[in-house]
């Protein structure tokens, strides 16, 4: 297991190396983390939502991902609130409060426990991931997630710092003094992550860290950048693009308070000559030459903050111009002429009016659809793309011209254990048209992963009239594996694998 001094200490990346290093060497290992928080999910092949970073594990296991490997998902709907998703199902809204101090944590370790247990019987080693810092003390008798599952699974625990933020010997210090002897028994060792320069400099510090804690420092991993891993939490998008480049097709995402699944660009962001950005500043805005409304786990609130934003006559004045403006998900619901929420699923506000770039009218509703799809692009003999849907609500079409049309089902093929809700994905939806055709440069969709088609890049680009002969295509999927295969020895040079492996067969 590998735990944190803090958020955003590299544990999912880490995570990620091991799962690949493990399949590697002939062992057949499985992701686990037991709560998760992140507006970046996937979709697994029985139609069930996780976190990203889950879904990304599995893939450099080389398996297909399971709602086991992430039972729980919180996705926050505001600064306070956020949907609970319990084995890739909606189970309602809560405060963060009502969350950590309400009564039904046993149920939530409960079903947790089951799920690790079901993983643990199938896949050899169990790779698991933390969340956070481990010495929370305000919130231990409430973890689900930490050193409570550690023991649970009798893991190896190890704990990474990021030394690159600074205060590193306080902070390996202080988090394992504060931990109980029962877990602090279980650390195994320390990983100093993310350090800049010769890591012969550190050679003192780490006999001196060794010395203070009694722990050995099991690896010093340099920084890096030539390695490109998913990642799934908001901190990754604060590092992104927020202006325009002179000189590039610049493809302006507008950056929502509650934007999701981020993930739709990553492709795009690797292609030269595009320059991917993300911005709610007019004046930037000005400056794209394609404009694309991203998804949202607050589709109303995000409507209205692109308006108080002033951002509705640029978007208008952009399509006027001719300039291409598409939208995934919220932001294809954004783009219709009404919003409504009867339910209350987002909160009071009952109904606004959206953009009105299409004639379609969104009604949101308790009922989730998470669904896998195959399906074909523009025509129904179309190029044949696959994506992925997860969205609450149903759009319906004043006049139906479908942007996306069904293709041949996707594989179910992976693990599917045995749970106590088997209820499928929204029946039908792999079978029904998607989206709405508006014309070659206004549409939308809430096709996610749309954007990881190769077709679909060509034909936008192509109503822009930008040359596709400069673009660095690449098959993504075969890039994504020799990121796994990068990060892998990245580690294997830098960690002591042999004393990892002694310690799990001493188990």
């Amino acid at each position: 297991m590998f735990v944190g001094t803090a958020s955003d200490v590299g544990k999912s990346v880490i995570t990620t190396g091991f799962c690949r290093i493990f399949r590697q060497d002939g062992y057949h290992p499985a992701p686990f983390k037991a709560q998760n928080m992140s507006l970046n999910s996937y979709v697994t092949p029985d139609g069930r939502e996780i976190g990203r970073a889950q879904a990304v594990q599995a893939e450099a296991a080389g398996i297909a991902c399971s709602s086991d490997m992430n039972p729980v998902l919180l996705k926050p709907t505001n600064d306070t609130n956020a949907q609970l998703v319990l084995h890739g199902r909606p189970a309602g809204n809560q405060s963060a409060y009502d969350y950590f101090m309400g009564r039904d944590k046993a149920a939530l370790w409960e079903e947790v426990t089951r799920a690790f247990d079901r993983l643990h019987h199938q896949y050899n080693p169990i790779v698991l991931e933390g969340a956070g810092s481990i010495s929370e003390l305000n919130l231990r008798k409430r973890d689900i997630t930490n050193m409570r599952i550690a023991l649970h699974a009798g893991a190896d625990v190890y704990l990474i710092a990021d030394i690159d933020r600074g205060g590193v010997f306080a902070s390996v210090y202080g988090t394992l003094a504060l931990l109980p002897l029962e877990e602090r028994s279980l650390i195994k060792g320390v990983l100093i992550n993310k350090f800049r320069g010769d890591a012969r400099l550190f050679t003192d510090g780490r006999r001196q860290l060794e010395q203070l804690t009694g722990t050995p420092i099991v690896g010093v991993l340099p920084y890096y950048k030539h390695i490109h891993i998913e990642e799934e939490d908001s901190v990754a998008l604060e590092q992104k693009n927020r202006t325009h480049r002179p000189g590039a097709f610049n493809i302006a995402v507008i950056r929502l308070p509650h934007l999701s699944n981020f993930t739709d660009f990553l492709w795009l962001e690797k292609m030269t000559p595009l320059h991917i950005f993300y911005t709610d500043d007019p004046k930037e805005l000005e400056r794209a030459d394609m404009i694309i409304l991203p998804g949202s786990k607050n589709t109303i609130a995000d409507r209205l903050h692109i308006r108080d934003q002033g951002l509705d006559p640029l978007i208008h004045q952009a399509r006027a111009n001719g300039k291409i403006v598409i939208g995934i998900c919220g932001g294809y619901q954004m783009m219709g002429r009404t919003i409504a929420d009867p339910h209350g699923v987002e909160g009071e506000i009952r109904t606004v009016e959206g953009l009105g770039l299409l004639p379609v009218h969104t009604t949101l509703s308790k009922e989730k659809t998470t669904v896998r799809r195959h399906f074909h692009f523009a025509t129904p003999d179309g190029p044949s793309c696959i994506g992925y849907e997860i969205h609450m609500g149903q759009t319906d079409c004043e006049q139906p011209r479908p942007l996306n049309f069904p293709g041949p089902s996707p594989s179910r093929s992976g693990p599917s254990p045995s749970r106590s809700d088997p209820s499928p994905a929204r029946p039908g939806a792999a079978n029904t048209p998607d989206g709405y055709f508006h014309s070659p440069g206004c549409w939308g969709t809430y096709m996610h992963g749309i954007l990881d088609n190769r077709p679909v890049i060509e034909y936008l680009l192509q109503q822009a009239g930008v040359s596709t002969s400069n673009i660095q295509w690449s098959d993504y999927q075969a890039f994504k594996q020799q990121q796994y295969d990068l990060l892998a020895e990245h580690i294997r040079q830098h960690v002591d694998l042999p004393f990892i492996y002694q310690s799990l067969r001493q188990q």
